[in-house]
């Protein structure tokens, strides 16, 4: 679904956001606990046979991983919509991928402090295809907190890239990642449109 308006003469926009990152991070959770809407889940328990390529470090109690997407929907505004895709975390399924970011306006990419570098993928992803990105560090309990400053740095991010704090069980932190991301984006098309580059 590309990011598309209902009627040309009217102002309703509705935007394509994927929600990204590392097996386990939060990202089925982010979309459930944002969603106005009943949220579309592929989520399958995780079996024997995938044991020796999911890893659970960290994550141990984690029974059930995303096969394809996530899909829900949220209102910034009366005249703003945002339709959410979650990826899949593993590699495996990572085909899914180009499909899934067409259109896309830009992503939150979901980060776990105790299994940092699997961002590394999602973010190499999105810098790779100038498509705009934030990272949202979920922050579980019991994980050990770091400033945004250390995490960026952690993560070799451009400095224009914005690093934001979140609990993706909670609704109000996960619309506030969303709206930093719709900013970042906004910015990042006014100043490639203002370079004469492509629009996002």
């Amino acid at each position: 679904m590309d990011s598309v308006r209902s009627d040309p003469s009217d102002s309703f926009l509705a935007l394509k956001i994927l929600v990204a990152g590392g097996f386990g991070a939060g990202k089925t959770t982010l979309v459930g606990s944002v969603s106005e809407i009943r949220p579309l889940s592929t989520e399958e328990q995780l079996t024997e046979a995938g044991r020796p390529i999911d890893r659970l470090d960290g994550v141990e109690g984690k029974t059930t991983t995303t096969v394809a997407m996530d899909f829900g929907r949220i209102s910034i505004h009366e005249d703003l919509s945002l339709y959410l895709f979650g990826t899949p975390g593993q590699n495996r399924f990572w085909f899914m991928w180009d499909e899934l970011a067409q259109g896309a306006l830009g992503a939150v990419v979901l980060a776990d402090t105790r299994r940092l570098q699997d961002c590394f993928p999602a973010i190499d992803y999105f810098e790779h295809r100038e498509i705009p990105f934030i990272v949202a560090v979920n922050c579980f309990d019991g994980a050990r907190s770091y400033s945004e400053t250390s995490v960026a740095q952690a993560l070799d991010l451009d400095p224009q890239t914005p690093v934001v704090m979140c609990d993706a069980r909670h609704r109000a932190s996960g619309k506030e990642v969303l709206i930093s991301l719709v900013e970042h984006a906004g910015r990042v098309h006014e100043d490639r449109l203002a370079a004469g580059g492509p629009m996002i």
